[in-house]
């Protein structure tokens, strides 16, 4: 039954990157924060709290993304019975916890300084508060529920409706009235924010989806030992 995991491959490249990887982020934070910190002008209207941005926003992008695979791979895993996908979700599912949490914090830290107050019941705000919630219901049940198909299946479930908040968190700022401005850099748009803004955004982007790869790499080897282990206790 193991086979049709295919983890070998996985785990054999990540022993080969996983050094370089782990030097690739440390020389890309540096110099993510060296641009953050000292190149990037402050906002002429936010000052210098403007640079929480670099922290705000990649750990934003990256809880949606992670969340994003972990619905995809839920929805597969149930139709498709591909046994590979529970672990590499189970595996994701902390470091999105972690991205969640940093927007959270930053957001509200951001917020303190433009809108004058810590929190808001704004709609961004709420509805990321709500896949927070959803992170920790899906870590919850591979936790607490001991059987690999039936956490499986529970936590599919949770993911695939918490899936359902990521386009309400996307367009919040669009169709409801809040305190959170609109994306200042889309997919079908000239990015309206200045370069010597964006470049220390983007390399704070690329170093975090680095840390998100050694994370993910770490967990899910650990992940493919227990189960291993838990298969040989069962005598499959």
């Amino acid at each position: 039954m193991f086979k049709d995991f295919f983890p070998n491959k996985i785990l054999s490249l990540g022993d080969k990157v996983f050094g370089v990887l782990i030097i690739l982020l440390v020389l890309i934070i540096i110099i993510g924060l060296i641009y953050a910190l000292f190149v990037s002008p402050p906002d002429y209207v936010q000052g210098d709290s403007v640079r929480i941005m670099y922290m705000h926003v990649p750990a934003s992008l990256l809880a949606l993304a992670c969340f994003g695979f972990i619905g995809i791979a839920s929805i597969s895993t149930l139709i498709f019975k591909i046994k590979i996908l529970p672990l590499m979700a189970k595996s994701l599912a902390p470091v999105g916890f972690i991205f969640a949490l940093i927007s959270i914090v930053t957001g509200s830290l951001w917020g303190k300084p433009t809108w004058g107050t810590w929190w808001a019941w704004d709609a961004r705000l709420t509805s990321m508060t709500v896949l927070l919630i959803f992170y920790l219901a899906y870590m919850a049940i591979w936790k607490f529920v001991n059987n690999f198909e039936k956490a499986n299946k529970i936590s599919s479930v949770i993911a695939i409706i918490g899936s359902l908040n990521l386009p309400i968190i996307k367009y919040s700022v669009d169709w409801w009235s809040t305190l959170h401005q609109s994306s200042s850099i889309t997919l079908t748009s000239v990015p309206t924010i200045h370069y010597t803004m964006l470049i220390p955004l983007i390399v704070m982007l690329i170093g975090m989806i680095v840390y998100t790869l050694i994370i993910f790499l770490m967990k899910y080897k650990t992940e493919i030992i227990k189960f291993k282990i838990d298969r040989r206790k069962k005598g499959k």
